[in-house]
């Protein structure tokens, strides 16, 4: 939010540099992420660092206020005019302009009242207000048509103020200092119109800090300064109200206050200068007075207002008196919206109608219907309030974010409306006339109560680490607007309305307060101490530590994890099954849909993870030539019956790329991954996790290559599937290479992992090492080999690998050649080459008994 300290300073006197004000502010937890100097010179504190401004710092001698004493016309050009500027000198100085808001005042002679303006004399630097990019030029005396022309009154484009270059800046009347005193013509312009911008990053809990007097208010507490509140009295001459509206509030809990005030015979018309000025200060567009004022008010102390033309809703009302509703829709209706949208109503947004129709969409736009225009006269004014979560769900329903929704969305206090209303309709006769009602509407159904809360400076130490006097806890929480009285060593703390954010809760209520004097004493002044309380007692959580475990493993196996969203859509996941292939094993679960989806890509909770592992590979494949990469996270599937899904854990990984870069003596690279690197990793996974009896067993899953990949079953169950990616399912991806892939039911691994599990010492005597390839059916499972062989080989045989599958024409067709490496050993003693022979004989005869298979010569 933007935040101009001149503003700030209407509210609480301010005697130290911005740069530390914004210090201060970012510590008490308010971040202010830029200042934005207007004209100023850029201030330096020491110990305190900010980003160097290119802003253009206006020169004190040669851009000041000047008043324009008379408007001349120009001899020899229709578009231009000689304006004659008091700047504080001698004689007044001509300037050769063609602001179009100062042919108004062409040829009339002196003027009555001089007009107030911003003047630049020559040598002055500005920013040339024709250019389309921003350039700075230096003010040089020359002739515009046949004058000669050596200064100039300026725009705000030419002082860096905002983009408006239609005219001159024409102050409403003579600037005064903040005392009263005019500031007479030659006052340097940074005196008069300089200003500071803080750009304050407001989270989601500041909801009290959305308006300037809010930030003022916690300006005051840092600084121990007293608070200046705007007047809400409001100068009421016309008629009572009553009888010249209604209102009807049909869901109290959405509509908690609803207020209306009455203005008649005023005049729309432009702002005041200083009112557009500071509007544009926050980013804002004036249109004209009566809307200025609804958004100002919205700004200044963070109630927003909306404005009805009365004339209009009274016609709406065929010539009765207009009845102000707050309800919900009926079937079908629309409205359309301020902003030229037609809106199609959902059950659960909140409107303002009347008896003829749909007015608002409440606490969020206004609707096109009754919008003030150039033509009206009669204004009713509205201030609301409304149910926060109600405007967060219509905000993002109907996709519109505006600032009084913004506020709302976070609390506005019910209190604040009456308030709101009353300054604003007033700011509404002082800027374009006309005569207030007497009297407010104000329907009120539902106050809320106010909040009190007891605070032991006990707890107050036992909290922040540090002993504080209870009377310096009271005095920074009265400086925040807290009402306090004190009890021996507790305080009994009333909260103001506008801090939504304490809880009522005593507990919670009482570490909230604390918060607060944390904040307002500072936090960087806390000392460091040991934490000197009650450890909470621990409690053993498995499943935690061996997810972790987990965790550790595949890091060390040179694995990094990413973390996802757990949304997507049925249409990407869809995109796992190439076309015409059999369904996904999840393909018969429901989806759990998203009421209100933050994005249209986020739709559902998932089935699987390798959506996100491959969408996340496809994203760093441009950057990375090797990914080796894991995630765990829940799926989604849907209960018949049940409120909430089902959510297993699951474990993906994938990796694809080379192994590694080529080395600087080697002539080639190590080579791409294949599927013995995910067996690989699979394998070391269960080793790591003690996991026994898993084996691997060829796979039909749609989404895996057939024939490269593989399920990992343990009792009959299948824990996961892994193996290389389904070449059509890598093309829709757009991977540019081979994927392996595994995705596994980390809750079925970590139930069969085996905490108390065996461990072996280190041998005490050489092993005897021997390979011996079998020729088996081209269909068998080399997996099945390898069990016959490690039952053969008994004690003795302490490790089976296989390290070569040959085909080719040196065996018989059908069928392959499988090498297995095997290891005899035993601490016994060291075995003999026949022991070794004997074992090996054992293995070949049970192979060729159980498989069929032959030994290759």
């Amino acid at each position: 939010m933007l935040v101009p300290v001149s503003w700030i300073k209407e509210f609480v006197e301010i005697d130290i540099p911005v740069e530390l004000l914004a210090e201060k502010l970012t510590v008490a937890g308010l971040e202010v992420a830029h200042l934005n100097y207007i004209g100023l010179p850029q201030e330096t504190v020491d110990g305190v660092r900010w980003p160097e401004s290119h802003h253009l710092v206006w020169d004190r001698e040669k851009l000041v206020l000047g008043a324009i004493r008379e408007v001349k016309p120009h001899p020899d050009a229709d578009r231009l005019v000689l304006a004659m500027v008091d700047y504080g000198g001698d004689e007044l100085e001509q300037c050769v302009t063609g602001a179009p808001n100062l042919f108004p005042y062409k040829g009339k002679g002196a003027l009555e009242s001089p007009l107030w303006t911003a003047f630049a004399a020559e040598g002055a630097e500005v920013w040339d207000g024709h250019s389309e990019e921003p350039q700075r030029m230096t003010l040089k005396g020359r002739k515009l048509r046949g004058i000669y022309n050596k200064s100039m009154v300026c725009s705000e484009k030419e002082l860096g103020i905002s983009d408006e270059h239609e005219g001159v800046i024409l102050l409403d009347q003579q600037p005064t200092t903040s005392d009263g005193r005019p500031y007479p013509a030659g006052t340097p312009l940074q005196d008069v119109m300089g200003d500071v911008v803080l750009d304050i990053e407001l989270t989601p809990n500041l909801a009290r800090c959305f308006s300037v007097l809010g930030v003022a208010r916690e300006v005051a507490a840092l600084l121990d300064k007293p608070i200046r509140q705007p007047s809400y009295d409001f100068i009421a001459e016309g008629a009572p109200i009553d009888g010249q509206a209604a209102i009807q509030i049909h869901n109290a809990e959405l509509n908690p206050r609803f207020t209306l005030t009455l203005l008649r015979d005023t005049v729309v018309q432009p702002s005041p200068e200083w009112m557009q000025r500071r509007l544009k200060l926050v980013g804002q567009r004036p249109i004209n007075n009566i809307v200025d004022v609804t958004n100002y008010i919205t700004f200044e102390i963070g109630q927003p207002l909306h404005a009805f033309d009365y004339d209009k809703l009274k016609a709406r009302a065929g010539g009765n008196t207009p009845t102000i509703i707050t309800r919900l829709p009926e079937s079908g209706e629309t409205l359309d919206t301020l902003d030229e949208v037609s809106r199609e109503l959902e059950p659960h947004n909140i409107l303002v109608c009347d008896t003829a129709g749909v007015l608002s969409l409440g606490g969020v736009i206004g609707g096109a219907e009754t919008e003030i225009s150039d033509q009206t006269t009669n204004v009713l004014l509205e201030a609301a309030n409304w149910n926060f979560i109600n405007i967060r769900r219509t905000m993002q329903s109907q996709k519109v974010f505006t600032d009084a929704g913004t506020r709302f969305s976070r609390g506005v206090h019910p209190s604040q409306a009456i308030l709101g209303v009353g300054r604003g309709i007033e700011l509404m006769r002082q800027t374009g006339g006309g005569q207030i009602a007497q009297g407010v509407i104000d329907e009120y159904p539902q106050p809320p109560a106010t909040i009190t809360i007891d605070l032991h400076i006990a707890e107050v130490e036992r909290l922040l680490g540090m002993a504080l006097p209870i009377d310096d806890v009271a005095d920074m929480l009265t400086r925040l607007g807290f009402e306090l009285t004190l009890k021996s060593e507790m305080m009994r703390v009333t909260v103001p309305d506008h801090r939504m954010d304490i809880s009522d809760d005593p507990v919670v209520g009482q570490a909230d307060l604390i918060e607060e004097v944390a904040r307002i004493y500072g936090y960087d002044a806390i000392p460091n101490t040991i934490m000197d309380d009650a450890m909470p007692p621990q409690w053993e959580n498995t499943a935690l530590e061996r997810e972790e475990a987990t965790r550790d493993l595949l890091v060390a196996l040179g694995l990094r994890e990413i973390i996802s969203y757990r949304f997507t859509t049925p249409a990407r996941e869809a995109v796992l099954v190439p076309a015409g292939g059999k369904p996904a094993p999840w393909a018969d679960a429901g989806y759990v849909t998203m009421a209100n989806p933050i994005a249209s890509d986020k739709t559902v909770l998932r089935h699987s993870l390798l959506t996100s592992l491959l969408e996340s590979a496809v994203n760093n494949q441009r950057y990375q030539q090797s990914q080796q990469i894991f995630e765990i996270g829940a799926v989604y599937f849907k209960r018949t019956g049940e409120t909430l899904p089902q959510e297993p854990r699951r474990l993906g990984l994938l990796i694809s790329g080379e192994r590694g870069l080529a080395e600087w003596m080697g002539d080639q690279a190590p080579g791409a991954f294949d599927f013995f690197d995910v067996k690989g990793v699979v394998e070391a996974l269960i080793d790591g996790l003690h996991v026994d009896g898993v084996t691997f067993q060829r796979t039909a899953h749609p989404s895996f290559h057939p024939g490269r990949s593989a399920d990992m079953v343990r009792d009959g169950v299948t824990l996961g599937t892994f193996g290389e990616l389904h070449p059509l399912v890598g093309r829709a991806f757009e991977l540019k290479s081979p994927a392996f892939v595994a995705e596994i039911d980390l809750d079925g691994l970590l139930t069969a992992s085996n905490a108390d599990f065996k461990s072996r010492s280190l041998p005490i005597t050489p092993a005897v090492y021997e390979d011996i390839a079998l020729i088996v059916p081209e269909d068998m499972p080399a997996d099945d080999v390898l069990n016959v062989i490690r039952q053969a080989g008994g004690d003795l045989l302490k490790d089976a690998v296989l390290f070569d599958v040959y085909r080719g024409a040196s065996i018989p067709e059908g069928t392959k050649s499988l090498a297995y490496s095997l290891t005899y050993q035993t601490d016994e003693r060291t075995l003999k080459d026949k022991e070794a022979a004997s074992i090996r004989k054992k293995i070949v005869k049970a192979a060729e008994k159980r498989l069929g298979a032959k030994l290759r010569g």
